[in-house]
């Protein structure tokens, strides 16, 4: 099974691509497109599209990994993330390309055991899980890795979920109970409760 992973953004997008064979991982590609600031976004958004398209078609992922949007103090970041995420789904639905998504501390949970792990600490568990000779880079580039090695090991035939709670009640009714990504943004926001405690 081969997996392209994104860790989208409007100013660097990182892409990795890993294959796993048996029970074994290894990196096919990665890399970062930077676009520049100067580019009116529309170019920049029309930039991320025809890059996605060329790895779709270029390497015949099974599956496409997207970073979730969690959550982010900085409103304008959000909604570039967003964007870039609404041009890279077009770009897989338009391919048939099935998408799996998750949230940065769910990778980071899978990948470094630790869902708060630092750039350096995801850099180094990449490096190790895809039997790499040199450290991915850059972080971008990392980051999309470890969300394709995410994808490879948990994907069980369709059984992982491809959208949140949020977007998945536009197709089908929101199921109750807590799911991991409810948990995850419950957690995230009590530790941000307290730290405002505590700093006042």
């Amino acid at each position: 099974m081969k997996v392209l992973g994104i860790d989208p953004g409007t100013a660097a997008l990182g892409y990795g691509i890993v294959e796993r064979t048996g029970g074994r991982l290894r990196e096919v590609d990665h890399g970062c497109l930077m676009t520049s600031p100067d580019l009116p976004l529309p170019d920049r958004l029309l930039a991320i599209h025809a890059l996605v398209e060329e790895l779709l078609a270029l390497h015949e992922p099974d599956l496409m990994g997207v970073e979730r949007l969690f959550f982010s103090r900085n409103v304008q970041t959000a909604m570039g993330v967003g964007q870039a995420r609404g041009v890279i789904l077009l770009a897989a639905a338009q391919r048939g390309t099935p998408v799996r998504e998750a949230t940065p501390n769910e990778v980071k949970s899978a990948i470094a055991g630790y869902g708060a792990a630092d750039k350096e600490q995801v850099q180094r568990m990449v490096q190790l899980v895809l039997g790499m000779s040199e450290l991915p880079r850059p972080d971008d580039a990392a980051d999309a890795l470890a969300i394709a090695a995410w994808v490879a090991n948990t994907d069980r035939g369709g059984a992982l979920a491809t959208a949140g709670v949020m977007d998945r009640a536009a197709v089908a009714p929101i199921t109750r109970g807590e799911t991991s990504y409810e948990r995850a943004v419950r957690e995230a926001l009590a530790t941000e409760r307290a730290a405002k405690r505590t700093a006042s």
